[in-house]
């Protein structure tokens, strides 16, 4: 199959599969707004992103091993998934026993079984899924997203709706919905065919390990640059505005889900056109980054524009104000997408260590930029600038450092028009008085016109392939 109709379809697997019931998890954000204050928000959400900090340390990122080695060695699957699990099993033995040094963090005491639980539940979960889409089964590792949607979905409505465990209700529901998934991934793909625990061996295990351990401070950075801020604004502001900014998170995820669904197939083909090699590979990347970037300062436009009708719609009106904060987080959403764009590269040629610096960078600096800012007048706005100025520098280091690498063309007088576009287009709605109607239409209407020709190509594209498939 051509390269493109590859990666085309790939995505559109993973769309319909993934859209449609992440778009529903989106949509309850006024359902959590009205069951939880904005401090219980913000306390579930401090338990959950305080997971998603420690699951590359109990894990030892062996899933990311996992999905990489199994790409490249289609005959020894069965070795790295089983040395991958025992990885796994080992280190989390070690850090069930640490798990009480959780209540020594104040905003976390009496948390600390709930955090070890979801990071246990997610890392199984990450390393079954990554192991099928490693096996380009696509399809079922869709279904197995579609599955964990609805079932968080469901224990959300039972825990919120019908127990009222708030904090713990909201925890739980994602636990229990992963560790169904990984039931499901070990029936469905047969994986009890997969893992043999004697087919693990320790030469495996050191190669995997020297390619996952460098992602672990890397993915830790990364979680600094994404979440710290929530907890500098707790601590510097209150709880109730770390609540209203946890929720301002929620609709720039829209974005990730964009760019995220994209990636997980781009990751795929990014890897396996590899061995092409030459002016082809560039040009391939070429196009593909033209065609993405494109999209992304479309969505982000249009959810600038609409941020106040969102958050009016999708939460409560005690939850109204945390509109302020995304149009700048939309932006730096944005780059976030781009950035995590050029580190396939990084993932294509097993350069972990070079993702580790550029991470490393970007947490410093947004540490720095989150204590100067946020106690400022500019407050929750002034961590919102911090994370995209963050990855903002991150993104201008990797396009320089990646064509090392691959040398593929990228049209930075549209990038830099896109950017200074969108700044203008916030400073103008943060800044008025009532809602600037025109400047709005003007600044969207420039944002297409500006993006218009790559997305006009492969539309082109897609639309004349398709009528040649017809006449064959």
């Amino acid at each position: 199959m051509n390269k493109y109709k590859k990666l085309i379809s790939n995505t559109t697997i993973l769309g319909i599969g993934t859209f449609g019931s992440k778009l529903l998890v989106f949509l309850l954000v006024r359902f959590y707004t009205s069951c939880l204050t904005a401090e219980q928000y913000g306390t579930a959400d401090l338990i959950t992103q305080s997971a998603n900090f420690i699951i590359p340390l109990f894990s030892l990122g062996i899933f990311d091993a996992v999905f990489r080695f199994c790409i490249d060695d289609t005959d020894n699957r069965k070795r790295i998934l089983s040395t991958g699990v025992a990885v796994f099993a080992l280190s989390a033995v070690v850090f069930a026993f640490l798990t009480p040094l959780f209540n020594f963090v104040e905003m976390l005491e009496g948390y600390g079984w709930l955090i070890t639980l979801y990071a246990f539940s997610s890392c199984l979960h990450s390393i079954f899924a990554q192991f099928i889409r490693a096996k380009g089964q696509m399809k079922l590792f869709a279904l197995q997203g579609i599955i964990g949607t609805v079932l968080t979905i469901l224990f959300n409505l039972i825990f919120l709706l019908g127990f009222k465990l708030n904090v713990l209700g909201y925890v739980l529901s994602v636990v229990i919905a992963d560790a169904l998934c990984s039931v499901f991934l070990f029936i469905a793909a047969r994986l009890y065919r997969e893992i043999n625990f004697s087919l693990a061996e320790l030469d495996t295990a050191k190669k995997m390990l020297r390619y996952s351990l460098p992602l672990i401070p890397t993915t830790i950075f990364w979680w600094v640059t994404n979440v710290a801020d929530r907890y500098m604004v707790r601590h510097i502001i209150d709880a109730e505005t770390n609540g209203l900014y946890a929720v301002s998170n929620k609709l720039p995820t829209i974005l990730i889900l964009l760019s995220g669904i994209f990636c997980e197939a781009w990751q795929y083909s990014a890897v396996k056109e590899k061995e092409e090699g030459g002016d082809a590979h560039s040009d391939f990347f070429s196009k593909i980054f033209d065609n993405f970037q494109a999209v992304m300062f479309i969505a982000a436009t249009f959810l600038i524009a609409f941020s106040q009708l969102a958050t009016r719609i999708l939460t409560t009106s005690a939850y109204y104000e945390s509109w302020q904060y995304i149009p700048i987080l939309s932006l730096a959403t944005v780059f976030s997408s781009l950035v995590t764009f050029m580190g396939v590269i990084y993932l294509m040629e097993k350069k972990s260590m070079l993702s580790f610096y550029t991470a490393m960078i970007g947490a410093i600096l947004n540490i720095i930029l989150n204590s100067i800012l946020i106690p400022t007048p500019l407050g929750a706005n002034g961590a919102a600038i911090a994370t995209f100025a963050s990855y903002f520098v991150v993104f201008i280091i990797r396009a320089v450092n990646t064509r090392k690498y691959i040398k593929f063309k990228m049209n930075v007088p549209i990038l830099a028009c896109n950017t200074a576009v969108i700044i203008a287009q916030i400073f103008i709605l943060l800044s008025a008085k009532s809602y600037p109607l025109i400047p709005q239409i003007l600044c969207v209407l420039a944002i297409c016109l500006l993006n218009g020709k790559p997305i006009f190509k492969t539309a082109s594209y897609l639309l004349k392939s398709f009528i040649q498939k017809r006449h064959i």
